[in-house]
Order: structure tokens, then sequence, then C-alpha cells
């Protein structure tokens, strides 16, 4: 017999218990969870989409502890959304090769670099006062650094294996820079240069740049510009203008895509191109008049 759907009032009751820390209410939770099947994973899945960061990692821990995770499907899912997160749609990209992550890890590792950040930030300061000291905690004190031996190593490319490698490329570098910077009330903004990838600050009045593939030297727009011309021979103001998460996601999957091509690793190489497609054909077809 299919199981009953859930009542307003019970799905309003399971979802605050989602981030009770108490072992028992947990596996009662996950008993109760188990009991509808189904009615469950649709749930869990809804959560997973909606706003509350930490809330959609919580259901996507249940969805993995109940075996019904499909890791592809939840980002394929995320990309119709159209609800883009950074955080969450990084952490969800990890998971399509490695569901077994440890979402909570990854927060917490991002927390505490998050909270010595702050130990070190006298207020009032500026933006890039508080900058610099991110850029102290992040490539002085945890070590994070470009990896310019093994640039084209997918494992750069994944949040939970820079965070545990120390090392990345210049979107995942930056991507963890934005990360630790919203944790500590930092606007910042991603800022997708044609061949590499910085982050901008915004807040003042003239825009700076920084550069985490190479330590979070920070840079002018002139400076930027010269970079640009050094490297492609043209420049303009619009590659200086922060990016949507949608691109900045869509980014990370074709540099995979290209990755594993490198690596002649075609199954994963298809898969993320196959995310490429999903985020471009998701945008044209809700980017119509």
């Amino acid at each position: 017999m299919e199981a009953k759907k859930f009542t307003i009032a019970q799905r309003q009751a399971l979802t605050e218990l989602l981030d009770d820390p108490s072992p028992v209410v947990r596996t009662a939770l996950l008993g109760e969870l188990a009991r509808h099947g189904r009615e469950s994973v649709v749930l869990l899945r809804d959560l997973i989409h909606q706003p509350n960061r930490m809330l959609a990692l919580h259901a996507a821990w249940f969805l993995r502890e109940l075996h019904f995770s499909d890791p592809v499907g939840e980002f394929r899912s995320f990309i119709r959304s159209l609800n883009y997160e950074l955080e969450t749609g990084a952490l969800l990209l990890s998971r399509t090769v490695n569901p077994d992550l440890d979402v909570g890890a990854c927060c917490t590792q991002l927390d505490a670099l998050a909270t010595r950040c702050r130990e070190l930030i006298a207020e009032p300061a500026t933006a890039r006062e508080k900058c610099r000291v991110l850029n102290r905690v992040l490539f002085h004190e945890f070590g994070l650094h470009g990896n310019a031996d093994n640039y084209t190593d997918p494992l750069n490319s994944y949040l939970d294996q820079v965070l545990a490698r120390r090392k990345g490329i210049p979107i995942s570098l930056s991507i963890v820079y934005l990360l630790v910077a919203e944790r500590v009330g930092l606007q910042l903004e991603a800022v997708a240069l044609p061949g590499h990838f910085m982050v901008g600050c915004y807040d003042e009045s003239v825009p700076f740049f920084i550069d985490p593939f190479n330590a979070g030297v920070f840079l002018s727009a002139g400076e930027v510009f010269i970079l640009l011309r050094k490297n492609s021979g043209h420049a303009s103001v619009s590659d200086l203008a922060p990016t949507p998460v949608r691109e900045v996601l869509c980014r990370c999957c074709r540099n995979l895509a290209n990755h594993y091509n490198a690596a002649h690793e075609s199954g994963l190489a298809r898969l993320f191109a196959g995310f490429v497609a999903e985020f471009e054909s998701t945008y044209e077809r809700h980017a119509q008049p």
C-alpha cells in the first residue's frame, strides 16, 4: 500500500526537527521519514532547493542516510530550480562525484576560517583591511594556494578537495574566498575574467580586485586591464562586472568537462558537459520575454 502523504502540519514539524542535534531525535526522524518512503524524498528534495542553506544541507544529509540520494539528479534539479546559491551549488557539484561527501565538515571548516578572520579584524575596518585579514588567514595561516604544477587536475575544482588539499585553480580558490567573506559580513563579488577568475570589491569609492590564485594580491581596474591585454590582447569594462552564481557554477562544470577530457575520462567529461548544457538551456528558457 502506498504511504499516506504528509499533512501540512506533519511537513512543518519534520522540517523544524531536521537541524536537531540530538541522536535520539535524529534516529526517530530517520524512522519516520523511512516509513513514508517516496513522500519523504519529495519533502527533502523540496527543502534542498529552498533559500535556507543550512536547512538544505540537513535535508541532503537525511536523503543520504536514507539511501534516497541521487547526487547527479539533485544537481540537475538545482540547475533547473533557478534558486542559485553559491555554497549549496558548489557542494552539490562536489557530491556528483563524491556522494559520501561530509557537507557538514566542509561548512564547519569554512566557519572556522571565518571565525579566525573575525578574531583578527579590528572594527571599524574598511573592506580592504578586512580582505588583508582574509589573505593572512587563507593564504598564510591555512596555506591555500594555486595548483600551478597540476592545473588541470579535476580535483582542483571541487570545494571539498580544495579545502582538504589546500590548493586549487582561480575559480575554486575564489569560491572559498567568497564563502569566507560572506561569513564575516564582507560583500564581495565573483569576477569571471576571460582566461582567469578573481574576486571584486565594489564597496569602496574605487573598486579593487583580489587574485586568490596569486595569494590574494590586490589589483586596480587598470592593473586588471593590463593583465587582460597581456593574456588575450583586448579588455573591456564589462569584463570587470560581477558574475552571477549561475555563470560561476556553469564555468566550474565547463572546466571539469575540459579537464576530464584532457585526462581521457570521457564519461565524466560528458557528465559535466551535460551540466553546462543544462545551465545554458535553463537560462535560455527563462530568459525568453
